[in-house]
């Protein structure tokens, strides 16, 4: 059941939010306000922390905006609402405090009730996207692994690779996979998963999602293989407006929300890529089989190991080998310094799968090319424990 407390010294007011409630809730009435907004939550009677918090209108301006960017800083799952008539400047200060919604003291009651259930279902999802459990204020300590897909030339299958790497990890984790558009200027994921977002990465680097998750969690797409889905922006020129500290706080987010971020990258080493690198738990290279590929790989791979950029785990992917014409994986290989990880084939299901907007794991076709994404797939899975030998040998007792 959620949990409600009102600051306030009108009983009138504090009346009108129980019956909204259904009577259930805290009420402070002292009129001094603590500088810990930890205190305020003594009034609970069975200890928890609330899930909203509503400031009265008979509260100061200075008082309402003081404590609730004491509740922004040390709580900001909970939601912070201030019933008050809107006066000029007033919406700008409550933003910037933390204050989730301005109330009208004279709303409909069935619109204030409303209201409130929905500012309790933001909270219980802000508090479940942080790791939080209800009442308590431990963060879960896992963070999920990023995975960033990158190779120095276009045209390799590098998007075909990421978006059906993330399929796959969608079908293990549903709804604990999202999938990045890095590709600033011309990124094809929308188009790659049948998707038309509304917002895209440029609203989930502005300053309203990178304070509140919730705010970022709506600018995913989500995709009916269970992933989600963050994708490049509508305009080639918004890449301007997005710098690589918002793609490390981005990233950042992202990773402490869902188990795997697939991160589909642009050709080369641009600060966004770099950026998603530095916070990266794997690097995944697509090379394929001609000779600028190949080289132009080698080269990224000894840039970002003079950078520092080694990740915990490496995977090397030769896509669309043809021997008909292209280099041997055994020459790929020792051009590179090492061994390719998984060899995807040719194979014209690939492309077909692209132009018709569902990837091959998705679609469920036996195809050799589906069938080598799966195998990387299911590098990342964990291993699965060998189960130890039941012995048939027959014990006799120790003589007594």
């Amino acid at each position: 059941m959620s949990q409600f407390l009102v600051i306030s010294r009108d009983d009138a007011f504090v009346d009108r939010v129980s019956e909204a409630v259904g009577g259930d809730l805290d009420h402070w009435s002292d009129p001094a306000l603590p500088a810990d907004p930890g205190v305020l939550f003594s009034v609970s009677r069975d200890g928890f922390r609330p899930d909203v918090v509503i400031l009265s209108p008979d509260l100061s301006i200075a008082d309402g905006l003081t404590i609730a960017s004491a509740l922004d800083a040390a709580h900001p799952e909970i939601t912070v609402l201030l019933v008050r008539p809107v006066e000029r400047g007033l919406p700008v200060a409550a933003m910037r405090a933390g204050i989730r919604d301005l109330v009208a003291p004279g709303i409909d009651d069935v619109e204030f009730r409303d209201l409130l259930r929905k500012a309790a279902r933001a909270a219980a999802d802000r508090r479940a996207a942080a790791g939080l459990q209800d009442g308590d204020g431990e963060r879960r300590s896992t963070r999920g692994r990023v995975v960033v897909v990158l190779s120095p030339k276009g045209g390799v299958g590098k998007t075909t690779v990421a978006t059906n790497l993330a399929v796959g990890l969608a079908a293990t984790a549903p709804q604990s996979t999202v999938l990045v558009d890095l590709d600033l200027q011309f990124g094809d994921i929308a188009h790659t998963l049948q998707l038309a977002p509304e917002q895209t990465l440029t609203e989930a680097v502005s300053r309203a999602a990178a304070r509140d998750t919730m705010v970022l969690k709506s600018y995913l797409s989500a995709h009916p293989s269970g992933l989600f889905a963050l994708c490049a922006p509508h305009s080639p020129a918004d890449e301007a407006q997005i710098r690589a500290d918002d793609i490390t706080h981005l990233i950042d987010q992202l990773a402490a929300q869902y188990s795997w971020v697939v991160v589909d990258t642009d050709a080369g080493l641009s600060a966004a890529t770099l950026a998603a690198l530095d916070r990266a738990t794997d690097h995944v290279f697509v090379v394929g089989t001609d000779v600028p590929s190949v080289r132009g790989l080698r080269k990224e791979i000894d840039i970002l190991r003079q950078l520092g950029l080694v990740p915990a785990h490496r995977h090397v992917i030769i896509n669309n080998a043809d021997t008909r014409d292209g280099l041997a994986q055994q020459d790929i290989e020792t051009t590179l310094g090492h061994q390719a990880d998984v060899v995807v084939p040719f194979s014209r299901s690939v492309r077909l799968s692209t132009n018709r907007g569902v990837p091959l794991l998705q679609a469920g076709t036996r195809d050799k090319a589906g069938r080598h994404l799966r195998h990387l797939v299911r590098r990342f899975e964990p291993p699965v424990p060998k189960s130890r030998p039941t012995s048939t040998a027959r014990h006799r007792k120790g003589a007594s």
